[in-house]
């Protein structure tokens, strides 16, 4: 249901940022400080589950340009009234949505969770951005919605979609859901569906990258962890594709040119802006339109390490394919991005973020060097919510896969102590 717009408080921000959902996390961090790169006024709201506050105050330290800011809400998109109270605080000109749960194999096995964090918490969001008037969307969606591809072909983003697990559902019905929301209010929404292929890499400085919760899902990730001797080996699912190795074959792409693509998404909703011929609801891919076998990546970071990595090669997974490839077309004609970055650049990258950071952000702070120029990251504290729960362990946050009677929806009104009890302090 439309919820109408709510009349803001008097003591809130005139300066129009982009909100963030999900930017400490490895997408979203790596955006952060291209766009603080660009002077953007930030606003990050994430719920530290799968990730760490330390990437902002990196990201923070890696911008190049003072008059860029950042300001952090720990904050689940699941708590509508503590979610709401971010948005009586600020004027948001747009919104980069990263926000959701990733594993693929975890989604089968708690597929509520997946369905109740990223759907219902896309819902709470887009409420709240139509009843205050922020229509300029980039949505972090996936290739896994275009499902079991019939060819080898690369695809386009007009191939069939058809998502074969729980996650890929997630980010399809979200698009859907996308979609209808900008057909239902024709010429007011300008909305961008991003769909990755298979991110890796790391900033170049090393200073952030990609640290799993658990064992990695994706294979770069792991490869990194086995060389730097966390795990024994590195397991090849099945070696009896129809590709050049036997291997399946993916479009891998670097982190930083990702991040390049979101900042070119923006760029595309400033100029649609200034038309005034809103886009309504588009899909580009982001890929290389290249690709590299499970073997070629092996060796190509063995080459990176030094040495050669171990691996063993087991039975393929189910619903596995031989070959995934973007066609990154669309994006370069209409968005004028494509990627740069090299295979080589994505396996060093990588083993520079894994040996400066062999344990993730959770590597002792003693080993972080610092820099001449370190803005400083603004935090606010959790506004009072039912749904955030630290674990205590990592300084992640245990994200809630039930509902219950303290849930709160989005059309309940936001509580004035909630508002009251909001207020800056540095970190």
């Amino acid at each position: 249901m439309t919820v109408p717009h709510r009349t803001r408080h008097d003591n809130t921000h005139t300066q129009e940022t982009i909100l963030v959902t999900g930017g400490a996390g490895f997408i979203g961090s790596h955006t952060v400080v291209q766009l603080l790169n660009l002077g953007k006024h930030l606003v990050i709201v994430d719920n530290l589950c799968n990730s760490f506050e330390e990437s902002l105050h990196r990201a923070q330290a890696l911008a190049d340009n003072p008059t860029g800011s950042l300001a952090f809400h720990k904050v689940d998109l699941l708590d509508g009234v503590a979610l709401e109270a971010v948005f009586q605080l600020y004027s948001f000109s747009a919104c980069i949505h990263f926000a959701g749960l990733k594993a693929v194999g975890e989604s089968s096995q708690i597929p509520l969770g997946y369905y109740q964090t990223n759907i219902t918490g896309t819902l709470n969001l887009v409420q709240l951005l139509q009843r205050y008037n922020c229509r300029n969307l980039i949505f972090s969606s996936s290739a896994t919605v275009y499902g079991l591809p019939t060819s080898d072909a690369p695809l386009k983003e007009d191939a069939p979609t058809g998502a074969m697990n729980p996650y890929g559902r997630t980010k399809l019905y979200i698009e859907q859901i996308l979609r209808d929301t900008s057909e239902s209010e024709p010429g007011q929404w300008n909305i961008i569906l991003l769909r990755y292929f298979n991110p890796v890499g790391a900033h170049e400085s090393g200073r952030i990258g990609e640290d799993p919760n658990g064992t990695p899902n994706n294979l770069m990730p792991y490869v990194a962890q086995v060389a730097i001797g966390r795990r024994p080996a590195i397991n090849v699912f099945g070696n009896d594709y129809n590709t050049k190795d036997g291997t399946g074959v993916r479009d891998y792409i670097h982190i930083q040119d990702l991040a390049r693509g979101h900042v070119a998404a923006l760029g595309k909703i400033e100029t649609v802006l200034r038309s005034d011929n809103p886009l309504g609801c588009v899909p580009y891919n982001l890929g290389t339109g290249l690709g590299y076998s499970v073997m070629e990546m092996i060796h190509s970071m063995s080459k990176a390490v030094g040495h050669d990595l171990p691996f063993r090669v087991i039975g393929r997974r189910p619903g596995d394919v031989a070959t995934v490839i973007a066609d990154p077309g669309l994006a370069a004609k209409e968005l004028g991005w494509k990627a740069e970055k090299s295979l080589e650049d994505m396996c060093q990258d990588l083993w520079r973020w894994q040996t400066l950071n062999p344990e993730g952000y959770s590597t002792s702070s003693k080993t972080t060097t610092t820099t001449q120029h370190t803005p400083q990251v603004t935090a606010l504290p959790t506004i009072p919510g039912k749904h955030t729960v630290t674990d205590g362990q990592d300084g992640r946050s245990t994200p809630p896969f039930q509902l219950s009677s303290a849930f709160s929806p989005v059309n309940s009104p936001a509580p004035e102590a909630a508002l009251r009890k909001t207020g800056r302090t540095a970190i």
